[in-house]
C-alpha cells in the first residue's frame, strides 16, 4: 500500500463511481480499479460493494475513508509548511541586539519582516555585546546587531557592516558646553566624564579612552554606570559629562539634555553578526531584509 492507494480510494469512496473518479483522477479507470482491488488485498477486507448499478462503502470502507482523509489532509498541510520553510515564511528567528543603538530602526525592521513572514515565530534578547557573541557563536541566537569584540575574528562568524556611529558628548541644556556646534576631545581633560562601564561595551568604552589619550591625557571617570540610560540620569543630575554615540541622541534622550559632536571624530560600528552553519531560510529573510534597508536607506530614514 502507498498514499496512491489512498488518494484513489478516496476519490472513488467520494465520488462512489469508478468513471466520475477517473475523470477528477484524469488516470484510466482500469488502472483505478486495480489501485482499488490492489488496497482490498494489502487489507484484508472489502472495502466496496458494488454491482453494474450502485455502488456503496462496506463498513470497513468507511473507516477507512475518514482515516485516509485526515492522513492525506495532514500530509498536504505539511508539504505545504515545509515548502513556506523553505521560502522563509515559516519557522523561528532569536534575534539579538544591544539597546539604544538599534532603537531607531529596529521597531520598523520587524514590523516589515513579521509583514511579509507572518508565520515566522520572532524571539528578542537584548544582552551586552560581549553575551550577545557568545550566544551567537553558540547557536543560541540566530542572527545579533551588536558591536564587535577584540578578537572576535577567532570565533569565524559573519559580520556585515550596518553603520559607524559617532561619539559625541550628552550635556544638561544649561552646560556651557551645550551651545556648540562641536567641542574637542581636549575640552574634556578637566571635566568629570560619564561613561558606559567595559564590561557592558567594551567597543564603545575602549574607543572612548582611545580618543581621550589621542587628544593628550587621561579621562576624568566619574562614573561607569552599567545601562546608557543611568549615563544620562547622571547627566541630568549634575554629575557630569556623558559620552555616547549620536545614536543615543536619535533614540529617547531627554528633552533637558543636549547632544554635542566631537573633534575630532571618532566612532564604534554596529554590526550585523550571524553564524555561517545558520542555514535557516527564515534567519536568511531575515538578513536578506536588512540588506534591503540598509541599501535603499530605510534602515536609518527619520521614523
Amino acid at each position: 500500500m502507498d498514499l496512491r492507494h489512498l488518494r484513489y480510494f478516496q476519490a472513488v469512496a467520494e465520488e462512489l463511481s469508478f468513471s466520475k473518479a477517473a475523470r477528477r483522477l484524469r488516470i484510466a479507470q482500469p488502472a483505478l480499479s486495480r489501485a482499488v482491488q490492489e488496497l482490498e488485498q494489502d487489507l484484508g477486507a472489502r472495502l466496496l460493494e458494488r454491482n453494474r448499478r450502485t455502488m456503496a462503502l462496506t463498513p470497513a470502507g468507511s473507516v477507512l475513508l475518514a482515516e485516509a482523509s485526515v492522513v492525506l489532509e495532514r500530509l498536504e498541510e505539511s508539504l505545504r509548511r515545509v515548502k513556506r520553510t523553505a521560502a522563509g515564511e515559516e519557522g523561528e528567528l532569536r534575534l539579538g541586539y544591544i539597546g539604544p543603538p538599534t532603537q531607531r530602526f529596529l521597531g520598523r525592521l520587524l514590523a516589515e519582516y513579521r509583514r511579509r513572514f507572518p508565520k515566522v515565530s520572532v524571539h528578542l534578547e537584548e544582552r551586552t555585546p560581549e553575551r550577545v557573541w557568545e550566544m551567537v557563536a553558540k547557536s543560541r541566537l540566530s542572527v545579533a546587531l551588536t558591536r564587535p569584540l577584540p578578537g572576535q575574528g577567532e570565533r569565524v562568524l559573519s559580520t556585515v557592516l550596518l553603520r559607524q556611529e559617532p561619539l559625541g558628548i550628552v550635556v544638561r541644556s544649561d552646560h556651557p558646553l551645550a551651545k556648540k556646534k562641536s567641542v574637542a576631545w581636549k575640552a574634556l581633560s578637566q571635566e568629570p566624564l560619564i561613561v558606559l562601564a567595559r564590561r557592558e561595551g567594551v567597543g564603545l568604552h575602549d574607543e572612548i579612552l582611545a580618543a581621550c589619550r589621542t587628544a593628550g591625557f587621561a579621562p576624568r571617570i566619574a562614573q561607569s554606570p552599567s545601562l546608557m540610560g543611568t549615563v544620562l540620569t547622571y547627566v541630568e543630575a549634575g554629575a557630569g559629562i556623558g559620552i555616547a554615540t549620536d545614536s543615543v541622541a536619535a533614540a529617547s534622550m531627554p528633552a533637558d539634555l543636549c547632544y554635542v559632536p566631537v573633534t575630532p571624530v571618532h566612532s564604534v560600528p554596529l554590526v550585523m553578526v550571524w553564524n555561517p552553519d545558520e542555514l535557516s531560510p527564515a534567519v536568511k529573510a531575515f538578513r536578506d531584509l536588512m540588506s534591503e534597508w540598509l541599501k535603499t536607506g530605510r534602515l536609518w530614514e527619520e521614523s
